[in-house]
């Protein structure tokens, strides 16, 4: 009995004391905060993109089930056996216009087969071309010289010193990475004054200049010996700069997706490797899983598809070439493959939608790390292509991004807007406020102009509000903000001074005050009067009405400070419009556009347009360059041309007939394709307090009222043989889809 109580005593105090231990334990430090990951970096190599463990798994999909791009990048390589390592113009001004650079990437290559196939002639190869590459790069940097726009090669040439470290002797592994280190970090340097065509993007840009760097550096130095100090200093940095840019993308990314920039050439582009490759690089050095942190990445799909115009096209947003707008989908596989690698186990539906958007795209080659798709183990076989819903919205609102996206449906036929207003980015944004662009099977309105490197039609023209389907105020005498160029052609004279298009001076001054989507219509209400200079604007307030398939209501409320500051309401075309009194059409491709000045009732409509007067602002055409081979950026340019249509090659300018301080613009606009003969009868309608239009369309009578004074808003009716199918006031709030 006395036995039995002296163990339920000690058995009890047992508990007491692991109790007392459990509450005075320190809770687990967060293994991403204060460094602590650091302590996970293995001791061995290699490490960058992938280690001695998970080689096995990517060497086998190498040799299976990515053979054929293993064998090209095997034949590259051999080519460059027994051949001497030159570079062609050493001192070039700007290294992007040249390849030399890809060395680095020649040199991973060479790394990466050795490692595969243990042949000691690629260990050589590479070796020769890291050795040659740090003396090419250290005599950039004396030169104050670039090495290339993008920092991927560079990149490629840390993998390629990481993943051959095991065969170097110690004198090379200090011989080549004692240079490299410091070549490295000298272009991270801000003490070297200006470097032409250096790329200082920070992480509010794509991040793929020498500040991408650091990171990349520490992780393939760490505990060397090759200045330890150093390496755990950009280890530390190129950390908390991908914490910080992914902070960043993940705020704009929101509830609907989105990316540091509204331009699909960048977001879709060379964007998205710097939160790849960091979570490739993570996982292979310290054996954690980042990627999971981070969930915000595959809602990008849902903005991609938006985007997508019929025949792979895109609306041309910002700093869009306007070339050919064709979606650039050279990336875009492998991106989503790689957001199949990290997010197919945990986000499952959107990852299926990856899958069928895939289907609709070609793989194609890259060379910007050709050895990416060896490393995306984890291909979520199970879970199959699916499709978006067929229940979709006649909108989507994407409110971080500055931008609403409509569409009647999602065929080749269906008719496709985009407004531009609110956001928080100015990434290659344009003074675009309050924008709109329509396309059905063209490009019936547009963003004119292109840019030019180099060339004063980019800063001058292209990014104005000229350019775009916007309200210009005329106050003599405004000076209007700077915006990037890159400096006038050999042919063209310096130009200072920007000219006075009458346009906007701050990209962030609109905000959606209203946006409602419904089966019949869709409503926006944006007020854009910051967005032009306080002393020249009282009001810019547009509403815009969609109603599906084919019709836009759109009424402007301008006030000036003073009535002899010129109001212009601007829509550009691709073709030359015909214009009669106070309506007018034109065509592009297989669409046509009609469009009729409701109000002002005494309005002016003026066509602007043709060849030396395609982009007129302030007096002058702001032509594209001609460009000579001494300009820096010849080679790259070719395809300029003046009388390309998707540059934009007419305009139309409605004014008011006379001078006031309170002017508004009523349109009706009608989308067709090219055998539309004429757009619905309609009649302006205006009491004391609204302005509207009455129209009929397929036997359905239209009545669409706006207010002109005090608030936005107003009506909207639709009867259908005698009966009202609908009738209500538009709303005064901010749907979310």
């Amino acid at each position: 009995m006395k036995m039995k109580y002296l163990i339920t005593i000690h058995f009890f105090l047992f508990l007491f004391l692991i109790g007392i231990f459990t509450c005075c334990k320190k809770p687990k430090e967060n293994i991403y905060e204060n460094y602590s990951w650091i302590s996970e970096i293995r001791d061995d190599h290699p490490r960058l993109f992938f280690n001695k463990k998970s080689f096995k798994q990517i060497k086998n999909r190498a040799l299976n089930d990515e053979h054929e791009l293993f064998r090209e990048m095997k034949s590259r390589v051999d080519l460059m056996i027994g051949q001497k390592i030159e570079f062609t113009d050493p001192l070039v001004p700007d290294g992007t216009q040249n390849a030399d650079h890809m060395y680095g990437t020649r040199a991973a290559e060479a790394a990466f087969v050795y490692l595969v196939s243990e042949d000691e002639k690629y260990l050589d190869l590479s070796k020769e071309i890291l050795i040659k590459l740090v003396d090419y790069y250290t005599l950039r940097n004396e030169n104050n010289l670039n090495i290339q726009w993008y920092a991927f090669s560079r990149i490629n040439a840390l993998a390629a010193y990481d993943w051959i470290y095991n065969d170097l002797t110690e004198k090379e592994r200090t011989g080549i990475g004692n240079p490299l280190l410091h070549a490295i970090n000298e272009m991270l340097s801000t003490d070297r004054g200006s470097v032409f065509r250096k790329n200082y993007g920070d992480i509010k840009t794509g991040f793929y200049g020498p500040p991408y760097l650091p990171w990349y550096a520490g992780i393939v130095f760490h505990k060397t010996g090759i200045d330890d100090s150093l390496s755990t200093k950009l280890l530390q940095k190129g950390y908390d700069d991908h914490t910080a840019l992914l902070k960043y993308r993940s705020n704009i990314s929101g509830d609907d997706g989105g990316a540091a920039s509204a331009v699909l050439g960048y977001c879709m582009g060379a964007y998205p490797w710097a939160e790849y490759n960091f979570f490739h690089t993570f996982s292979s050095a310290t054996g954690l899983d980042l990627s999971q942190e981070w969930p915000y990445i595959p809602k990008f799909i849902n903005y991609i598809f938006w985007n997508w115009l019929p025949g792979d096209k895109l609306f041309g947003y910002g700093d869009a070439n306007h070339r050919d707008n064709n979606l650039p989908l050279r990336y875009l596989h492998i991106h989503l493959s790689q957001m199949i690698h990290f997010y197919g186990k945990t986000q499952p539906e959107l990852i299926s939608l990856a899958k069928w958007m895939q289907t609709k795209v070609q793989r194609q080659a890259q060379n910007t790390f050709p050895f990416t798709r060896f490393l995306l183990t984890n291909t979520c076989d199970e879970i199959k292509p699916q499709g978006p819903s067929e229940n979709l919205p006649g909108a989507n609102h994407f409110e971080n991004m500055g931008q609403l996206f409509m569409r009647s449906g999602s065929g080749p036929d269906d008719t496709y807007a985009l407004f531009t207003a609110g956001g928080i980015l100015t990434q290659h944004r344009h003074y675009d406020n309050n924008n709109f662009v329509i396309f059905k099977n063209g490009f019936l309105t547009l963003d004119a102009g292109t840019r030019p490197q180099p060339g004063l039609h980019l800063s001058h023209y292209y990014a104005r509000t000229v350019a775009h389907n916007c309200i210009t105020i005329k106050m003599p005498g405004e000076i209007m903000p700077d915006y990037w160029d890159s400096g006038p052609a050999l042919s063209e004279k310096e130009v200072p001074v920007f000219p006075n298009d009458g346009g906007q001076n701050n990209m962030m001054g609109s905000e959606v005050i209203a946006f409602d989507e419904k089966e019949e219509y869709v409503y926006i209400a944006s007020d854009a009067t910051e967005s032009y200079h306080q002393d020249k604007a009282k009001l810019v307030l547009r509403q815009f009405v969609f109603l599906p398939p084919d019709h836009f209501v759109i009424l402007d409320r301008v006030s000036s400070t003073k009535p002899e500051y010129k109001k212009r309401w601007l829509l550009h075309t691709a073709a030359e419009p015909m214009v009669n009194t106070s309506e007018f059409y034109t065509d592009h491709r297989g669409g046509r556009l009609f469009c009729k000045t409701l109000f002002p009732e005494n309005a002016e409509l003026k066509k602007i347009g043709g060849p030396g007067k395609q982009f007129w602002s302030d007096g002058r055409n702001w032509a594209l360059p001609e460009l000579t081979p001494d300009d820096w950026n010849y080679n790259s340019m070719r395809w300029l041309d003046n009388n390309h249509d998707l540059f934009g090659q007419w305009r139309i300018e409605v004014t008011p007939g006379k001078s006031n301080t309170d002017d508004i613009f009523l349109h009706l606009l009608q989308v067709g394709d090219s055998s539309l003969q004429s757009m619905a009868n309609s009649i302006p309608l205006k009491t004391d307090d609204m302005v509207g239009v009455r129209f009929v369309h397929e036997k359905k009578e239209y009545e669409v009222m706006f207010f002109v004074k005090d608030k936005a808003g107003g009506k909207i009716s639709i009867t259908q043989n005698g009966q009202k199918i609908l009738e209500e006031n538009f709303s005064d709030k901010v749907k979310h889809n």
